[in-house]
């Protein structure tokens, strides 16, 4: 059984957090630091943006995850550290001064930044707060840290966990920043994931890259993959069970505990897209096969049609069955089968390829929603996919319209 609780990042045992303002940002009522701390060596794992233009923290933290341990995360928001001549230097510097400070070694520490691409990176203020940061790690710092990582983010993104494993009470924690550039390959945004479970550094990796497929792979708001997406999870092991080693029950527990809290954030962070007045799922179902229902499910999420007219409560179903004819799914037209769902109820769009009456009156009382639910029958097999969108409204160009300057 699995049960939500409070602490985020915190709530397994072993860790703290913290988040303040070091100077990075100009409005100094927004953190732009933060720190995750296990009081023992972790097993550790993660995994990085597709994009070939990446940020500098993600080849230092790629260094020092070969071991698959680590001890601390650093962050700052602000200035992403990407495209700079001395980015992995001063990644690099960030270890260090977090390593000191902790009496840990720099290479058990994970980097990450996040922010404007291609702006020169001021350790100085990073320095300076490293001893503030330090001195406001506590149990009860989750929330600061999740402040310390937004950028356009609207809502502050957490969760936490209890499950068994073994019989065994363990807890994993997690959140994550995330709102525009949003399309990832292979990770997203910024996830960083801690729990207090016994697990090989080995299973730990097997176990997110398998959940990253079918979570934040399905995330999309605007069809931009980021240059410093990483999900990071830190296992310490101190909940006391029996370390786990191979597949089987335990492995099992583990991986439904933590997609309970990776769906959680691919949610929260879909429903947080810039400008977005509403979260969008999308399920396909009765596909031939797993990569043909997640093709079509994320083809539909990233249409730009589709989630105008979610934006406007319009109905406009024929979107839907046009971004499946491009997604180059191979599928049957004849045997496509639309329904809009939400808390207003559900209407049957399509049928077999082709338009059905429903109420428009009824479609939009149900599309007003905040979310919405796109469910998609292929009647070609027994596979199915999710993915996570938004809608597109006039505020997303507002927010990059000027978002360096």
């Amino acid at each position: 059984m699995i049960c939500q609780i409070d602490g985020g990042v915190c709530a397994a045992k072993g860790f703290t957090a913290a988040g303040v303002h070091c100077g990075i940002r100009k409005n100094k009522a927004k953190r732009d630091l933060a720190l995750i701390v296990s009081e023992v060596p972790a097993s550790a794992a993660a995994v990085y943006t597709a994009n070939l233009v990446k940020g500098a923290p993600i080849a230092v933290t790629k260094a020092h995850l070969q071991n698959g341990r680590a001890q601390a995360v650093i962050c700052n928001s602000g200035n992403a550290n990407t495209c700079n001549a001395d980015g992995v230097e001063v990644a690099e510097a960030m270890c260090d001064l977090t390593a000191k400070a902790l009496g840990i070694p720099a290479d058990d520490v994970v980097v990450a930044s996040t922010g404007v691409i291609g702006q020169p990176l001021d350790i100085a203020p990073i320095a300076a707060g490293i001893a503030p940061l330090k001195a406001a790690l506590s149990r009860e710092g989750s929330r600061a840290a999740a402040e310390g990582i937004m950028t356009t983010d609207t809502a502050l993104k957490e969760i936490a966990v209890e499950f068994t494993v073994g019989g065994i009470a363990c807890r994993i924690g997690g959140i994550a920043k995330g709102s525009g550039m949003i399309h990832p390959n292979l990770a997203t945004m910024l996830v960083f994931i801690t729990t207090d479970a016994a697990i090989a550094p080995a299973m730990l990796e097997k176990a997110l890259k398998t959940d990253v497929a079918n979570t934040f792979n399905m995330v999309s708001v605007d069809g931009d993959t980021s240059t410093n997406d990483m999900v990071t999870v830190l296992a310490n092991g101190l909940a006391g069970n029996a370390e786990i080693t191979e597949e089987g029950a335990d492995f099992a527990a583990f991986m439904e505990a933590l997609n309970t809290v990776t769906v959680y954030l691919c949610r929260a962070i879909a429903g947080d897209g810039e400008g977005a007045t509403k979260l969008l799922e999308c399920t396909v179902t009765g596909a031939a096969d797993e990569a043909t229902a997640k093709v079509v499910a994320k083809s539909v999420i990233c249409s730009s049609l589709l989630k105008a007219a979610m934006f406007g409560a319009d109905a406009n179903w024929g979107r839907v069955l046009c971004a499946i004819g491009y997604s180059g799914a191979a599928v049957d037209v004849t045997k496509i089968d639309v329904t809009f769902t939400s808390a207003a109820g559900e209407i049957a769009v399509c049928a077999m390829g082709a338009g059905i009456d429903f109420s428009e009156e009824k479609a939009k009382e149900i599309l007003s929603e905040k979310e919405i639910g796109i469910r998609i029958e292929l009647h070609s097999g027994g596979a199915a996919a999710v993915a996570w969108g938004c809608d597109l409204t006039y505020d997303y160009v507002r927010i990059n319209g000027d978002y360096r300057t």
